[in-house]
């Protein structure tokens, strides 16, 4: 983990970590099974979370046209997809609402979205790459969390993870903004103020650090990894 990228805005209430490089590819697809088992038993340990703590968000684009699918995870779903290379539990984002149960992200351009209501202890972690930003899926994860919870949106605290930057990948939908830019727009619009909101500032494309799935397909990286970020609320 690089120390001075990981989050700071939710204080002692969160556990929040965002793997590197040198923490190892952290998705079953793009290398060795038994490998990414141990990147990722290893990245957990370093914030003292064991990996049947966690539940993945496995994130599909097959066989849908819907990019804001969300789920309420419970005990049953504690260790799903975590040392296994399929899950069936298929969502964009996840909701804990109860401490010590940790969401796990892998990502590699696209931004993770760490939501914590401060008030009502209840967490999202929300993958927001094109095909959601799209659908207003910053927007629409916050509005998931006022309906099925009650939430404020003067409540939430909020971090956007490392992400590929408009040089690189410029949102043709959004006038070739970068993803950053249009996720925080749409979070305005949901209510949220930009001084609940800590944005990383590493664009996934120009940091080594990273794994990025463009500069990958543009043959700069020779592995198609993916980084991770996970989530856990305080007991």
């Amino acid at each position: 983990m690089v120390h001075a990228n990981q989050p700071t805005i939710f204080g002692d209430a969160m556990v929040v970590g965002v793997s590197s490089v040198d923490d190892g590819n952290m998705r079953f697809a793009s290398g060795d099974e038994d490998e990414v088992e141990l990147n990722r038993i290893n990245f957990l340990r370093q914030l003292d979370i064991d990996p049947t703590q966690a539940t993945l968000a496995q994130v599909s684009y097959q066989d849908t046209t819907d990019f804001a699918r969300y789920h309420v995870v419970d005990d049953e779903n504690l260790g799903e997809g975590m040392l296994e290379p399929v899950s069936a539990l298929h969502a964009d984002a996840l909701v804990a609402a109860r401490p010590d149960h940790a969401l796990f992200l892998p990502l590699a351009d696209c931004a993770g979205a760490v939501i914590y209501d401060s008030q009502l202890k209840v967490m999202m972690v929300s993958h927001l790459g094109r095909h959601s930003v799209e659908q207003e899926g910053a927007s629409r994860s916050v509005q998931y969390l006022i309906e099925e919870f009650g939430s404020a949106p003067t409540d939430l605290k909020i971090w956007l993870s490392p992400a590929v930057g408009s040089d690189s990948y410029p949102l043709r939908a959004f006038n070739n903004r970068s993803l950053h830019d249009v996720i925080c727009e749409q979070l305005e619009r949901a209510g949220v103020g930009l001084e609940q909101i800590e944005l990383s500032d590493v664009d996934t494309a120009d940091d080594d650090n990273y794994f990025s799935h463009s500069e990958y397909l543009a043959g700069n990286q020779m592995t198609d990894g993916r980084f991770a970020i996970v989530a856990m609320m305080r007991d």
